[in-house]
């Protein structure tokens, strides 16, 4: 993260969206949406939506779901959308740019552009930085430093130059959890990561969790980065 960023301190996920790309009336696709939390709302705020999920299993959950207005799920990889150019409003990846195969990041950033209306079109790149109590209790089982770095350096080199606007912005935002064991049970409960309870519930994440301990559960902080990108050239 470059110290050019906007630190926007305390702040909440979709409040950040509302402000910075308002959706309603607008084709957006959400990229590596999981379970497709992000794609609902975005659905819920009047964007017409496509979720895009790589894994297979995951794909098929989605797309079995009870259908929700304005929200379509398919199953594709980043790189390789098959979407026609020059259609889409907007495109995100939350928390999902770094899952991307390392050799696949710069295709996949070609495609956002090649898919996104020019002149108007945006690209929203939400990744998890490296910092914060949250952060803490992941590393134990889930180092993501390298993969998140290079993940930043394919954004820059491949977004650069394609944008009329481009923008870095930091925030904070507060994770609640009831106990130990819905933690574990969020973590390893999707087929898109390999999170075993054994690698996930061990007495070092433990102790790195009960350090969140307050009177009615556990708060930890989560930093992420916005790099919001508009106007493809």
């Amino acid at each position: 993260m470059t110290n050019n960023a906007e630190d926007l301190g305390e702040a909440d996920e979709m409040e950040l969206i509302d402000r910075l790309v308002p959706v309603a009336g607008l084709r957006v696709l959400d990229i590596g949406c999981g379970n497709g939390r992000i794609a609902r709302q975005l659905a819920a705020r009047g964007a017409t939506t496509i979720g895009v999920e790589p894994d297979p299993i995951q794909a098929e959950k989605n797309r079995s779901v009870k259908p929700v207005a304005g929200l379509t799920f398919i199953e594709a990889p980043g790189q390789d959308l098959p979407i026609d150019d020059n259609t889409i409003d907007g495109v995100f990846f939350s928390f999902s740019f770094h899952h991307i195969p390392g050799e696949h990041m710069d295709a996949a950033i070609a495609e956002a552009v090649r898919v996104l209306k020019p002149g108007t079109g945006f690209l929203y790149v939400l990744e998890p930085l490296l910092t914060g109590s949250m952060e803490d209790v992941y590393r134990p089982f889930h180092d993501e430093s390298d993969v998140r770095t290079l993940a930043y350096a394919a954004l820059g080199r491949s977004a650069t130059g394609r944008f009329a606007e481009a923008r870095e912005l930091r925030y904070g935002e507060t994770v609640r959890y009831k106990d130990f064991t819905s933690f574990v049970d969020e973590k390893t409960g999707s087929t898109y990561n390999d999170f075993t309870r054994d690698r996930v519930d061990t007495p070092v994440v433990r102790a790195l969790f009960e350090r969140g301990r307050v009177a009615d559960g556990y708060v930890f902080t989560q930093y992420s980065r916005v790099n919001l990108y508009r106007k493809p050239l």
